[in-house]
């Protein structure tokens, strides 16, 4: 999975309007010159890792909120752990009446 770059910037823009800041407070924040926010935010360059972080750390939000879209593929991973984990310990048994619970629930929920 590679970065997008020109979705970077835009989240980068995009929270840091949300927190009323122009580029230049940003960069103030983060101790770089306006210029530097102007062209990562329209993917005229890129950044290090430690300026990401001082970003999100000046507009008071996670990392992931600027690196990733969204995260259901990492909340699907954990949650599948969580099943595996729940299940590692059941008998075939248990495995099929929960199965069948599981069943009748997303019926439930879907209709």
């Amino acid at each position: 999975m590679e970065l997008d770059y020109d979705k970077l910037g835009q989240r980068i823009r995009k929270h840091r309007i949300s927190a009323h800041m122009t580029q230049e407070q940003l960069a103030d924040a983060v101790d770089v010159v306006p210029s530097s926010i102007s062209r990562i935010e329209t993917n005229a360059n890129s950044c290090s890792l430690m300026l990401l972080i001082k970003i999100a750390t000046a507009l008071n939000i996670g990392l992931d909120a600027l690196v990733c879209d969204s995260l259901p593929p990492v909340k699907d991973f954990y949650i599948n752990k969580d099943f595996e984990t729940l299940l590692s310990d059941c008998t075939v048994k248990e495995k099929n009446l929960l199965l069948k619970v599981l069943e009748v629930t997303k019926k439930a929920l879907r209709e």
